[in-house]
């Protein structure tokens, strides 16, 4: 039983409610949500900078079944003229590590990040070499192109100086009309 509660991505008897206004503190949170069961702890995480709350808290009740009624009759209720959101809680993490979420320092990636560091250079080295072969590509082809007008222009001129090939070359735009 207990590593089944370990896989589990929420904790069902614990609610986050978001939405509330500036006036809701722990008190009127647990007052609103006592009449649904017994509530183990109720918090409202402050701002550091302003000391207010940000618009949400938790509430956690002793019973899961409590939990999923409140959940059920407090989502998108109004509370203070605000209409709360309520949901299962996700459990509490702490940034740090590889693996994302993790209860280890934030240093404990630094080995990785040297080696995503090292592939990043990598790969804008790469594409850095690809521009340059496009760019040195594109202008060939700019290069051949204008070579092959030069060239059509010079045809042009020598029919101009040719009065037999200027009158051929008349016969044949005649003849594919």
């Amino acid at each position: 039983m207990a590593q089944q509660q370990q896989q589990q991505p929420v904790q069902k008897n614990t609610l986050y409610v978001g939405g509330l206004a500036e006036e809701v503190n722990e008190s009127i949170l647990h007052a609103a949500f006592i009449p649904f069961g017994d509530i183990k702890d109720v918090k409202t995480p402050l701002d550091q900078a302003t000391q207010k709350h940000r618009s949400f808290g938790f509430v956690t009740f002793l019973e899961k079944e409590d939990a999923s009624a409140a959940m059920d009759n407090m989502d998108g209720a109004e509370l203070y003229g605000k209409v709360l959101t309520v949901n299962y809680a996700l459990p509490e993490r702490i940034k740090g590590g590889e693996q994302g979420w993790a209860a280890q320092p934030i240093w404990a990636d630094a080995d990785t990040w040297f080696e995503r560091q090292r592939q990043q250079e990598e790969m804008d080295r790469i594409q850095a070499e690809n521009r340059a072969a496009m760019q040195a590509a594109d202008e060939l082809h700019r290069k051949k192109m204008a070579q092959e007008r030069e060239g059509e222009k010079e045809d042009e001129m020598e029919i101009k100086d040719d009065p037999m090939e200027r009158a051929e070359a008349e016969v044949l735009k005649q003849n594919s009309s």
